[in-house]
């Protein structure tokens, strides 16, 4: 405080420091002129909306609110009103904020600037538990984070995992790769009864068919060449008094499946070489990908084994139908990402455009990924330059009228037409190489994200370069 002191012992504070006392702001602030165009942004007004300051200073507020980073406009209730407004908006991303306008006023009541914050509602703030409730509420709220969701039927299915988290009936959870399955059986087991005990995830399809029944079930001294002296615990019995998550159930062998069955009915099974039944308590949730029911009609899965694995089930819709979900876990894996690698990366709001759109048949574990992979390859605003060159594709043939992701239109495509009609084969497949090589580098300037970008290499990038830029100015 003494540095902000003048000579009459007043308090002076420079721009600097006032900037960076609201860069510190977790609130987001940005000021209008009388013309409405943004004069001043703090950071976390470019953290919620990806984009940079000198990206958004001198624009007119329209110009920001026509491309939807939130809704309704603010702007028309405090010109009309001349004083303070507050209003609830809605974020591009779905999110609530509480945001409010105030006027400055000259001598003649104009307006001749306009101070705008916004903030997310955090009720938790308001609630002050006693000694005993952090570690539960703590408890709760990371339990209920494992999952994130805001669409209607996979909050159907959270509301089903909450009701039979505390009984042991078995289930069976169905749903594409990478959906979460994992996820969503570990956050039954932490609901319920046996929460602080074990919880084993044994995937099927990656244990080799002779060895999957003496590591389920385990094996006795002797009981074949190579066995461990004194036998050994299956994971089965390991996870006693837990939880067992067997992913991908449907790739048991046929002739495992009989001594499945029978730990599901009666809670014992019989060692390999041995002749005394173990006892067992554990409860069974299992997953696939698979349509199960029509291995039984096929006979390839036993029915009866079907139906008691099948005792609740639980259908997790693909990520391409949870389109309200695609945001929110793209910024819980940045978040994730950001802390892992101690970074401080923004998405794009154009980038989290292609996001929703895009199919993700590799689903939830394809998003997190990507965002793994561009959190350590991008530089602080992840833009669309940035993305894997399937995804830039796929937004180029959804919006013909804009640029591709190298920087050309329909030239390109209609060039390597053209190039086939009157050349070789190889001919049009260099030229057409140069051309994404070429563009590609005169936009990055770096073979690092030539190479992200063309899903190829870094050493195949650097000689593509070499080849192709060397004689333009571009490279050096």
């Amino acid at each position: 405080m003494q540095n902000l002191m003048n000579n009459e012992g007043k308090i002076e504070m420079s721009t600097e420091i006032l900037k960076k006392i609201l860069d510190h702001s977790p609130n987001e602030i940005y000021v209008l002129n009388k013309d409405a165009c943004i004069i001043y942004a703090n950071k976390a007004y470019e953290r919620h909306y990806g984009k940079q300051l000198n990206e958004i200073v001198g624009k007119h507020n329209n110009e920001i609110f026509s491309k939807g980073y939130w809704k309704p406009s603010i702007l028309p209730f405090v010109l009309k009103e001349k004083k303070s407004v507050t209003i609830k908006q809605v974020s591009y991303i779905g999110k609530e904020m509480i945001t409010t306008a105030i006027p400055l006023l000259n001598d003649e009541q104009e307006i001749e600037l306009i101070i705008t914050t916004a903030q997310e509602p955090n009720y938790k703030g308001l609630y002050i538990p006693d000694e005993q409730e952090p570690e539960k509420l703590s408890e709760k709220n990371s339990l209920k984070e494992s999952v994130i969701t805001n669409n209607e039927q996979m909050n159907n299915v959270m509301e089903v995992c909450d009701k039979i988290s505390m009984v042991d009936a078995t289930i069976l959870i169905q749903g594409e790769s990478g959906t979460g399955k994992g996820v969503l059986a570990k956050y039954i087991h932490n609901r319920g009864l046996r929460k602080n005990s074990p919880f084993l995830s044994i995937n099927c399809a990656t244990i080799p068919e002779q060895l999957i029944e003496s590591e389920l079930f385990g094996y006795t001294d002797g009981s074949f060449t190579g066995a461990n002296k004194g036998g050994k615990k299956g994971l089965l019995e390991m996870a006693n008094g837990g939880t067992v998550f067997l992913d991908e159930i449907g790739e048991i062998p046929f002739n495992i499946q009989a001594k499945l069955l029978q730990v599901i009915q009666d809670l014992e099974f019989l060692p390999v070489g041995g002749r005394e039944l173990k006892k067992v308590d554990i409860r069974i949730i299992s997953a696939t990908n698979r349509d199960l029911f029509e291995m039984v009609q096929k006979k390839r899965f036993r029915e009866d084994l079907y139906y008691r694995l099948n005792v609740v089930n639980l259908q997790i819709p693909p990520l391409r139908e949870r389109k309200e979900d695609i945001i929110p876990l793209s910024y819980h894996f940045l978040s994730v990402f950001n802390k892992k690698y101690q970074v401080n990366r923004i998405i794009s709001k154009e980038v989290l455009d292609i996001f929703y759109d895009y199919p993700w048949s590799g689903n939830i574990r394809q998003l997190e990924n990507l965002i793994e992979s561009l959190v350590v390859t991008s530089d602080a605003i992840i833009q669309v330059s940035d993305l894997p060159i399937m995804l830039q594709q796929k937004n180029a043939q959804e919006t013909p009228s804009q640029e591709t992701p190298h920087g050309q239109n329909s030239t390109i495509q209609n060039k390597s037409s053209q190039m086939l009609q009157d050349d070789s084969l190889d001919v049009a497949i260099e030229e057409l190489e140069r051309n994404l090589i070429v563009n590609s580098y005169t936009k990055l300037r770096s073979t690092r994200k030539v190479a992200h970008q063309l899903s190829i290499s870094q050493s195949k990038a650097s000689r593509l370069v070499r080849k192709y830029c060397k004689d333009l100015d571009l490279y050096n």
